[in-house]
């Protein structure tokens, strides 16, 4: 099947190489297109009862949370005329705005929550009409160009809400995304000068990095019309794009060389490069594209994002590998090999010094083994004491106008920062019983007080003598506000939602929102699907190597160390973002004592699925030798002279491009910088090059065995063999 692949390429070269290049430029022009497209939030569990709970507060109550949050502050209270009018002034201003449903203020309910705790503050709470044309991000804009044409004298302004922090999040990711570029691209042109040896066959990879990250761009823009997707996921096309490409161009170009010094023609090598190398890239980006199809598992869209952009940047990186590159080697021949900056590019890079080092290792298994197991353990300890949180506008660096604006808000106006949570009673139930489940939730530790329809509740007890009160009933609900002293997306708020949740309700259908519970869900939705992604990944790994090998016992190898190594990357993670160390390497960020949940997910998954590629490339090589010699040892130490210098090459090349995350301004996506790239250069160096030759040479003849039945299937799928 491959042979006639790379027939029917090399026939067709120079129509695919023409259409390449004008499919890269319509897939540009539009795909760009996708950043005001793209949403941060998507980390809540879209089936949960918390979602359930918003949805119920903007029917039932008319009353969602606030978008944009306004704060004044002043030298005289906001009861001065001065002062009351121009919030009265403004109110009315950005009422009118297009696409605002509700301005609330201190000015119209006088509610203390909306005064600041000195007394010379007042707040707007602007909420966005959901149904509205308008974009959010355009809402704000708007709304402050009316702030900053007032006549404010001295006063202070600050902004917060969620509306806010989204716009500072988005355009802080577009400013890394092209920081990070500035600094990723002409760091991989000059390794890849130095790896390729030359500027045409340097210039390969790109060609199939930007393919990729172009098409995958243009996916995710036609998939917003479709459904909600990060902009988070743009850092990941990015990365993944120029990694994959240069990883499989790496491997097709070297392995054309190597056909071309055998003495064969350009089309005859461009055959046999598409039916050897190319077989692996395909059954590499197979493997890969199926582990990163394990985040299609998650119910938060802030996942199935990276799903969706990572699927399809495999898929274009194959194809530009598998397809385009050879038809682009057919065209230059041994061309490829011009404008050399170092001699040695047309003879095939033999790496006896990689067969030494895979024999050293063989003589002593056991204490290679053992060492570098001890290492990894080492290094995965801390990962034992992670504690798990949500990002929020800690995410931004220190200096950023939202977080300091955020920062002041909380310090100013302390009742905003108390985000409530919300308990939905559907309505016929008893006016008493409902009283009582109130009075029994204030009861918890945490919990400062619980507002109610028959009064508000502190402690068990009713203060005063509070009934009737208005906005906490509906037809279908009555609705009681609790009060919680800690922050609404950390561990301390999942145990209070899970404290609140354990006392009996006075009905069955009873609900609990608020950004606590918001919180508590999608951890508790991340935990739910966790296995089923872990499930596919395994099964998934384990059927494609056995296919790959027929092996029984490499895949379960393959599987076991790369868990190893992901741990030791989770550990680096938590010992530097949860505990604090190493700020002067990776940059400033604020320390929430925790770790993004969603964020260790992401790594740990395009870490294994990229591990995975270097496993595949290297099993490729043993294996075409073991089928050669049907010797172990030597079999490793071939492959590992063949393949060693590609992967290290790759690796390099990949880990630099992931590196390149780690100067960003946004905390999480310093986390997937650092945790890709400590993975990669592990997996490339401790694993591949250490520990599977010392594996493979304890597990003997052990490595290539399959029971009768299990060979037969395997020798049924005849087109994967080489």
């Amino acid at each position: 099947m491959f042979e006639r692949l790379g027939e029917a390429v090399y026939r067709w070269r120079r129509f695919i190489f023409v259409t390449t290049l004008i499919a890269m430029a319509v897939f540009a022009i539009l795909g760009f297109r996708v950043i005001p497209n793209l949403d941060n939030g998507g980390f809540n569990d879209p089936g949960s009862d918390s979602v359930a709970v918003e949805k119920i507060l903007q029917v039932d109550f008319d009353s969602p949370d606030a978008d944009l949050i306004v704060a004044f502050k002043g030298g005289v209270s906001p009861d001065d005329e001065s002062f009351a009018a121009l919030g009265k002034s403004l109110t009315a201003l950005i009422s009118s705005v297009d696409g605002v449903k509700r301005v609330n203020s201190y000015w119209l309910t006088r509610s203390p929550t909306l005064k600041s705790s000195d007394g010379n503050g007042a707040v707007l709470l602007i909420t966005y009409d959901p149904a509205s044309a308008v974009s959010n991000s355009d809402i704000t804009d708007e709304v402050k160009q009316i702030v900053r044409a007032a006549d404010l004298g001295a006063m202070q302004v600050y902004l917060g809400g969620s509306s806010v922090v989204s716009q500072a999040i988005t355009g802080q990711i577009s400013s890394d995304l092209a920081r990070s570029e500035a600094i990723a691209i002409p760091l991989t042109i000059m390794l890849l000068l130095i790896v390729f040896g030359s500027l045409v066959a340097a210039g390969m990879p790109l060609l199939v990095g930007l393919a990729s990250i172009v098409g995958s761009f243009f996916v995710l823009y036609l998939l917003t019309y479709a459904t909600d997707v990060s902009v988070f996921a743009l850092n990941l096309v990015t990365g993944l794009g120029l990694g994959l490409g240069i990883d499989y161009s790496l491997l097709v170009v070297s392995r054309f060389r190597e056909e071309l010094a055998s003495g064969r023609k350009v089309s005859t090598a461009v055959v046999r490069t598409v039916a050897s190398a190319g077989r692996t890239v395909v059954f590499s980006g197979v493997t890969v594209a199926l582990t990163l199809a394990s985040m299609l598992f998650f119910p938060q869209f802030f996942l199935r994002s990276f799903a969706y952009g990572g699927i399809s940047v495999v898929v274009f990186a194959v194809i530009g590998a598998v397809i385009v590159l050879p038809a682009a080697l057919g065209l230059f021949g041994a061309r490829i090999n011009s404008l050399r900056i170092r001699r040695s590019v047309t003879r095939p890079n033999r790496g006896a010094r990689w067969a030494t080092l895979a024999t050293a290792i063989m003589r002593r298994p056991w204490p290679v083994a053992v060492g570098c197991i001890a290492v990894l353990l080492l290094m995965a300890w801390p990962a034992l004491g992670a504690k798990f949180g949500q990002i929020d506008e800690r995410a931004l660096p220190r200096e950023n106008y939202s977080a300091l604006d955020s920062a002041a808000l909380a310090e100013n106006f302390p009742g905003l920062g108390r985000a409530p949570i919300d308990i939905m009673v559907p309505a016929g139930v008893d006016a008493e019983a409902v009283a009582a489940y109130a009075a029994r939730l204030s009861m918890v530790a945490s919990i400062e007080g619980v507002d109610s329809p028959a009064g508000l509740f502190e402690g068990g007890a009713r203060v005063g003598d509070q009934t009737g009160r208005a906005g906490l009933t509906s037809s279908g609900y009555s609705r009681l506000i609790a009060t919680s002293a800690e922050r609404p997306r950390s561990p301390e708020a999942e145990v209070v939602i899970a404290q609140l949740r354990a006392i009996p309700a006075p009905t069955a259908g009873v609900l609990i929102g608020g950004f606590a519970a918001q919180y508590t869900d999608s951890q508790q939705g991340i935990g739910r699907v966790l296995p089923w992604a872990l499930g596919w990944v395994l099964a998934s790994v384990l059927i494609l190597l056995f296919l790959f090998t027929g092996s029984i016992l490499l895949p379960i190898k393959a599987i076991i160390l790369n868990i190893l190594s992901l741990s030791a990357a989770i550990g680096v993670m938590v010992w530097i973002f949860q505990e604090g160390h190493l700020t002067w390497l990776v940059g400033d960020f604020v320390n929430t004592g925790t770790i993004d949940t969603s964020t260790v997910v992401l790594t740990a998954i395009v870490a294994f699925g990229l591990s995975m590629d270097y496993e595949v490339f290297l099993l490729s090589r043993i294996k075409e030798e073991y089928d050669r010699t049907g010797d172990n040892t030597s079999s490793v130490a071939l492959g590992l002279q063949r393949s060693a210098g590609i992967i290290t090459a790759a690796a390099l090349l990949l880990a630099v491009n992931f590196a390149a995350f780690i100067p960003a301004s946004v905390t999480n996506i310093k986390i997937l910088g650092v945790g890709v790239t400590v993975a990669i250069l592990l997996d490339a160096t401790i694993v591949r090059l250490l520990l599977v030759p010392a594996f493979m040479r304890i597990a003997g003849r052990a490595n290539w065995w399959a029971p009768v039945p299990l060979q037969r299937l395997h020798a049924r799928f005849g087109l994967l063999d080489p």
